[in-house]
């Protein structure tokens, strides 16, 4: 380890300024300070024209380290120290700065420092580096030798609120299976941890012995209501915005010009070279049309394969909003009062509910909101109405979403792991019409998992205009972002972009001029 080199403290009270730059320091002390963690903002090169190094050593100036109470005073670097500095600071992390003042009592005694290399994070992905860098940081002052004379232990916490780019969302192949939220291993380990700890069991939710969890139909109303008028103000968008769509495969643009990525994977995209032949995009393109069976008892029996066409289908954010507390006299559903009564492992009797009062008379439901007809549909009048309707669909779609992502985690959703079917109820169907890959060895059966907030409102992500006015180039495509279809459809009718899709749209990226110019990108 390289001698480290030493710096001059005068005076007992003392504030110690460092701006260093591109690297990581560890300050330890004789006792007085302790270990702390810094990153530290300024130019290598300025302390190296500050620092000339010669025979007796470099002096390192007021400017850079600064000691109250002895203008001009410096510390001298030998020239070893200086080259290990200077090699220490091929570090950089430039996701956080800050300036770090350490105060001192007591002792008046030379603190010694020395550079400690700084442990970069290997083989993480982006969107793990973006965890790292953008959460909360803790620098903490230890005493290594505790004394009455010095204060307690400290904590200086720095946060980042803009986020760097993020890794785009990862396309599944037909041949891929999508991998469970919580791996089994997970499950099986935390299963076995509370038969180890003999924790109590847990408590049974309603919607698992019949009942409806009262606080979350408002909820539900929200998800339905929001839903109708994200589809009543697309159908608006959608006739001053330009949407496109491949007709052979299911990929949309947002934009005057269709993109120019060979990215098709429809029939026969080998005879087309993988280029998208663009058409316009209806509203099934954005807002995916997901069905599922409608389930007059959430409880009952599963669904046969031969009762798969006697039995409706409605769309999956509606038919969990019925079973969460939505009425509707179309579909009606099974409403229980009291819970079930098992009388063996899948099987249950209802409770007598004779015995039980009239139910009171409920409070005045939320109106619920209706689909405008498409002859009906009008395009906004004025620029500015066109931005108000833009942002007003950008609310109600992280209404829907978050609202149906509360629903989900208390009234259990599957999806196949194959394909995109989904089923609202505590276990899926048992219908065999799954047509993925190798569905032949599953006898057209589903490989039911549990489902996420992204199975059951696919975001549909599309690549991100920067300039309506020029067109995507395909060289320059490791520079544009993403965004779901219905973000980037209010984005170009003039709404804001909200802060959660900024590190996928990429916005802190320069794109480059030209192609020349993204070749000398390093």
């Amino acid at each position: 380890m390289a001698r480290p080199p030493t710096a001059a403290l005068a005076g007992k009270k003392g504030i110690l300024r460092v701006w260093l730059s591109t690297s990581v320091f560890m300050l330890a002390g004789e006792g007085n300070f302790g270990d702390v963690w810094f990153p530290v903002v300024a130019a290598v090169a300025a302390m190296e024209t500050c620092c000339p190094i010669d025979g007796g050593g470099a002096a390192i100036p007021g400017a850079l380290m600064e000691v109250c109470g002895c203008p001009g005073g410096g510390a001298a670097l030998t020239p070893a120290d200086f080259i290990d500095l200077r090699m220490d600071c091929g570090c950089l992390h430039s996701q956080l700065t800050t300036t770090v003042l350490v105060h001192s009592k007591g002792r008046s005694q030379p603190p010694k420092f020395r550079i400690l290399r700084c442990n970069p994070q290997l083989n993480l992905s982006s969107l793990d580096s973006l965890k790292q860098t953008c959460s909360g940081v803790a620098l903490e002052l230890k005493l290594r030798k505790p004394s009455e004379k010095f204060c307690p232990v400290q904590t200086v916490g720095i946060r980042c609120d803009h986020p760097q780019n993020a890794d785009l969302p990862r396309y599944y192949s037909r041949k891929e299976k999508k991998p469970f939220p919580i791996p089994i291993v997970e499950l099986r380990r935390a299963a076995r941890d509370r038969m180890k700890n003999r924790l109590p069991k847990r408590r049974v939710p309603p919607p698992k012995i019949g009942l409806v969890i009262k606080s979350l139909v408002p909820a539900a109303y929200n998800v339905f209501n929001a839903r109708m008028t994200v589809i009543n103000n697309l159908k608006r968008l959608l006739k001053v915005v330009t949407v496109n769509g491949c007709k052979w495969c299911n990929e949309i643009h947002v934009g005057p010009v269709g993109h120019p990525f060979k990215s098709c994977r429809g029939s026969q995209a080998s005879q087309r070279k993988g280029h998208h032949e663009w058409g316009k995009a209806v509203l099934e393109d954005i807002i995916v049309p997901l069905e599922s069976y409608h389930l007059y008892d959430r409880l009952g029996k599963r669904i046969t394969h031969e009762e798969r066409f006697s039995i409706p289908r409605i769309p999956a954010v509606v038919e969990l909003c019925i079973q969460a507390g939505v009425d509707f006299p179309e579909y009606p559903t099974k409403r229980r009062r009291k819970p079930i009564i098992w009388t063996g492992k899948n099987e249950f009797v209802d409770a007598d509910e004779s015995e039980l009062p009239d139910p009171e008379p409920e409070s005045p439901k939320p109106p619920i909101l209706t689909e405008i007809p498409d002859p009906e549909v009008e395009p906004p009048s004025s620029t500015e109405e066109t931005i108000l309707l833009a942002e007003e669909t950008l609310v109600a779609w992280e209404k829907m979403r978050a609202g149906a992502n509360k629903l989900i985690k208390m009234y259990p959703v599957r999806v196949c792991g194959y394909c995109p079917e989904v089923h609202v109820g505590p276990s899926g169907h048992k219908a065999q019409n799954c047509g993925a890959h190798k569905h032949q060895q599953r006898n057209g059966q589903h490989g039911w998992q549990t489902a996420v907030l992204d199975d059951l409102i696919p975001p549909r992500y599309v690549w991100h205009v920067p300039d309506v006015a020029q067109p995507l180039q395909r060289e320059l495509r490791s520079f544009y972002g993403q965004a779901p279809a219905v973000v980037e459809i209010c984005v170009h009718a003039g709404a804001e972009v909200p802060e959660q899709y900024k590190p996928t749209m990429r916005f802190d990226v320069g794109i480059p001029n030209s192609i020349k110019e993204a070749e000398m990108v390093v």
